[in-house]
């Protein structure tokens, strides 16, 4: 075997995962419909008692989970009683019959934007003329947070962006960011549900998150339950420096969510929500494509935390380890999926990179002294996005190696300051993909050939 198609193999088994949770498809096999009845994943509606059915939701995926309902339901339906709005990062807008599809934000710019703002107005106008004959499926997906910016009142839109920048910058989990953002919006946290006037609504949601979490995915726009034990305002304080980094308004409007009664929270409709993907389905299609490619699965792992960098060298070292265990297939793959963090070095001149991108860079660091002819690792983001670059992620392998040392680059000195996409640009180890319209967090593949 070759180092190219070593390469090419754990790529083909990276790509079977995502392929398996293309949106599209997804929503496809959710949504059925036979002209009176709508089943909407095992949940039947009579369309003989719906007048309306209004599409709102958002995230990385909305885009191809909007062209998989509209196609699930039907041209002639979709005509006579759909309308929505999703908001979407720009570059995966199109045009459909009747759902628009709304750029909320630049590509690579995962931060609320006023056209974000802009289309959740729409929504929430839309959601508010709602009748009991109608009915509201919403579409979220990861991405969603950012996308489906709707600021309290009394707070700014640059008012949330400080809060997001300062704890995505202290490595807060997305548990934690969520918990703080949605405690700060009109549309989180349960209050899209809390703004349906009447009807009936469904919610098809593809997780982004570990262990998938229905209040943490886009920051549970349909979900009226708490998402953690501690308050948001207890939350930030374990980020901060100092309380003065927090504009005063902003603590007071976290302070009087936390007084907010249970009855408060309720919302008038009972909102069905399921989920169509996650991570495992990810994971589980990739597993298929290695063993169908030769491969004996050495490790499998889903829903992953942890330190980008320290999940890249355990990685490498996993592979080290039982490099040479005897095997009678084509060699050992280990899988692993989720999302783990980086934590930042102090530094103020110019880096760029992922998560993703960080942990190749770091495996890489781990096996510079070894013989890397039998072995790679793939990392990658589902969504076609790792941090704000225009890859999904990274390689480590014998030829990324080689390029570094023709032109004298070491990882050591780029992962110090969190810089792995120049390394990985110039190296020929960068996985770029474009939007892929899905998001279920990451896909790490490595292979080795057997001796």
């Amino acid at each position: 075997m070759t180092e190219s198609s070593l390469r090419d193999d754990a790529l083909g088994i990276w790509c079977a995962g995502v392929a398996a949770v293309a949106s599209d498809q997804l929503v496809l096999r959710a949504v059925h419909c036979d002209g009176n009845t709508l089943d909407i994943a095992g949940h039947s509606f009579d369309l003989r008692e719906i007048d309306r059915i209004l599409v709102v939701g958002g995230g990385k995926a909305g885009a191809g989970m909007a062209v998989g309902l509209e196609t699930a339901l039907g041209a002639d339906l979709v005509a006579a009683k759909v309308t929505g709005i999703v908001n979407v990062p720009a570059d995966c807008v199109r045009t459909l019959q009747r759902i628009t599809i709304h750029a909320g934000r630049p590509a690579g710019v995962n931060e609320p934007t006023a056209e974000g703002v802009a289309g959740v107005d729409r929504m929430l106008h839309l959601v508010g003329t709602m009748t009991p004959r109608d009915l509201l499926i919403v579409l979220l997906s990861g991405g969603g947070s950012a996308l489906l910016p709707a600021p309290a009142f009394g707070i700014s839109l640059s008012d949330k962006r400080t809060v997001t920048r300062l704890l995505m910058s202290r490595g807060a989990p997305i548990e934690d960011l969520n918990a703080v953002r949605s405690a700060l919006s009109r549309f989180k946290g349960g209050q899209l549900a809390q703004a349906i006037p009447a009807g009936r609504a469904i919610a098809l949601i593809i997780s982004d998150v570990v262990a998938d979490p229905l209040s943490v995915i886009a920051s549970g726009p349909t979900v009226t339950v708490p998402p953690v034990n501690s308050s948001p305002a207890d939350i930030l304080r374990k980020y901060v420096h100092d309380a003065s980094e927090v504009p005063a308004h902003v603590w007071t409007v976290l302070d009087q969510h936390s007084l907010k009664s249970a009855d408060q929270l309720a919302s008038r409709v009972a909102v069905t929500n399921c989920i169509i993907g996650n991570n495992a389905t990810a994971l589980q299609a990739s597993a298929a494509e290695a063993l169908k490619r030769g491969y004996a699965i050495a490790g499998y792992e889903t829903d992953q935390r942890g330190i980008a960098r320290e999940v890249g060298v355990t990685l490498a070292e996993r592979c080290l380890a039982e490099h040479s265990r005897p095997t009678t297939s084509r060699g050992w793959c280990w899988l692993s999926g989720g999302e783990p963090i980086v934590e930042l070095a102090p530094y103020d001149g110019p880096r760029r990179g992922g998560r993703n991108q960080e942990l190749a860079l770091s495996a890489l660091q781990r096996w510079w002294d070894e013989d890397l002819a039998n072995m790679v690792l793939v990392s990658g983001g589902t969504d076609g996005e790792d941090g704000p670059t225009d890859a999904a992620g990274g390689i480590a392998d014998a030829a990324v190696r080689a390029q570094a040392q023709s032109l004298n680059l070491t990882p050591r000195d780029y992962l110090a300051v969190n810089n792995a996409y120049p390394f990985l640009q110039q190296t020929g180890g960068l996985i770029q993909t474009g939007p892929t319209h899905t998001n279920v967090m990451d896909i790490r593949v490595v292979l080795s050939r057997s001796r």
